[in-house]
């Protein structure tokens, strides 16, 4: 019998296995696909100690190597397309349509950074003394922790090291324990490609020591930043240790996006843009479509579009969808549960069904939400959207907005003074008119319109990010 592959880390460029590992199974099959390795104190302390010597040249290194290595980078992660395709699809079940397109995503954004990497400049401010000067300098902080979820991984997963990397930083990658041997497929693209020693060290651990790593990283002196993507109950946890020991932290967390469908909207093109919104990947994306508040005169025909689409796209013969463990399946049916024992009614799906293994759950569409019910605080990341009824735009206003999330949303209107006043005063960070509340970067080959260029990841995660200002005052 064949010895069981083990992933390793990557530390000061070299790869590092451990004697303690972990399974990692895959929620396709829930048979174990390899072990990874598990990181101790030990190996934290010797990646930070990497990263910090490797900082001391790479903040030097002139914007044209940069650009030049992430070029290499674009050029390896399509040559090795298919290997780093099946890593996603083992690990986390996604299908390859969904592998390949992470992979073209995380290949434009190496383009897209490549060619910002002259474009971080400082400034010479007027100063009230005209025999004195000052400069603002641009500088990068050092070394950062960048923390990856599990669901988007070759998207999330370059977002977090590149621009940080881009910016003259050294980085800690701390890859989640679902889906290791891809992160690790990551870390190795840039290694190939070039990147110095130490510049980019890779650590995985065993769920059980979450606590212990994430607080040794956070806390150790020499991790200047701290950049984290993933659930909300662990976003707290991470924001607080940052305060604790005064890091700056940049979080992008969970969501409950709504989608508002006025009575002029373009109905067919609503019920895809919805139906893809709300369960692309299995409805595993932080964007993903959660509440659908459709205007009351044109509910009923909705609905039947909005289910049609379900069943066009989403349905037999096409497999039911694969979650990343039971777990999140059982959340989506607890959801479910308690919204239809109080009332909801179901508009699509089966809640209760038997699928052939038990991470997978087709898609569920319930209506009739209160807010008493759990599912109309609680996000579901899966394959769960709701429905509402609304008249006025003051009613789809306030449910949109009765949320502690806000990252995205959507409106579906002919009106465009109308989509742009409910844009306005829509609380989240991006409004999609006419389109799903899934960035159009993640828009899959369904149809639907297509977007321009990126902006989400240049503005939350830009450059200007990932550098501190220093002044510096002279005499004349």
């Amino acid at each position: 019998m064949a010895e069981t592959y083990t992933v390793p880390f990557f530390i000061n460029g070299e790869e590092v296995r451990t004697s303690r590992t972990f399974d990692v199974t895959s929620p396709a099959t829930q048979k174990v696909v390899h072990k990874c390795s598990s990181a101790t104190d030990t190996e934290v302390q010797a990646a930070v100690n990497a990263a910090a010597e490797a900082f001391k040249t790479w903040r030097k290194s002139h914007p044209n190597q940069r650009r030049d290595l992430f070029h290499k980078a674009a050029e390896i992660l399509v040559k090795r397309k298919e290997e780093l395709g099946q890593y996603v699809m083992d690990e986390t079940g996604a299908p390859r349509q969904w592998a390949d397109f992470n992979i073209q995503v995380a290949k434009d954004l190496l383009m897209d950074v490549a060619g910002r990497c002259n474009t971080l400049e400082g400034s010479f401010p007027v100063v009230n003394d005209p025999d004195s000067g000052a400069l603002v300098l641009q500088e990068p902080y050092g070394v950062v922790l960048a923390v990856a979820p599990w669901n988007a991984p070759y998207i999330l997963g370059i977002r977090s090291i590149l621009y940080p990397i881009a910016a003259g930083n050294t980085a800690i990658f701390k890859a989640t324990e679902l889906c290791p041997r891809t992160m690790w497929g990551l870390c190795s693209v840039f290694h190939e490609a070039g990147l110095p020693k130490g510049v980019l060290n890779m650590l995985v651990h065993e769920p059980a020591n979450a606590p212990a790593i994430t607080s040794s990283l956070i806390s150790n002196p020499q991790i200047k930043k701290v950049n984290f993507t993933g659930s909300t109950a662990v976003g707290r946890i991470i924001g607080r240790l940052a305060g604790e020991n005064l890091k700056p932290v940049l979080l992008e967390l969970g969501g409950k996006a709504s989608a508002i469908v006025w009575e002029d909207a373009e109905l067919d093109n609503a019920a895809t843009q919805c139906a893809l919104g709300a369960f692309l990947n299995s409805g595993q994306i932080c964007m993903s479509t959660e509440r659908i508040l459709v205007h009351k005169s044109v509910r009923a025909e909705f609905e039947k579009k909005l289910v049609r689409a379900v069943e066009n796209i989403f349905g037999p013969p096409t497999p039911a969808p694969i979650l990343i463990n039971s777990l999140a399946v059982d959340k989506n049916k607890k959801l479910l549960a308690d919204a239809l024992s109080k009332g909801a009614k179901l508009l699509y799906g089966n809640p209760d069904a038997q699928e052939e293994t038990t991470t997978r759950m087709r898609p569920v569409i319930v209506s009739g939400i209160t807010t008493e019910m759990d599912i109309y605080k609680t996000e579901s990341f899966g394959p769960t959207v709701a429905v509402y009824e609304i008249e006025t735009e003051e009613e789809a206003l306030r449910i949109a907005n009765d949320t502690e999330y806000g990252l995205t949303s959507a409106v579906f209107t002919e009106d465009l003074r109308r989509g742009l006043r409910m844009a306005k005063e829509i609380e989240t960070g991006a409004v999609h008119i006419n389109s799903m509340t899934v960035h159009d970067e993640a828009t899959l080959p369904h149809g639907g319109a297509k977007a321009s260029g990126y902006g989400r990841f240049n503005t939350s995660r830009g450059l200007a990010e990932w550098v501190k200002s220093k002044t510096v005052t002279f005499k004349f």
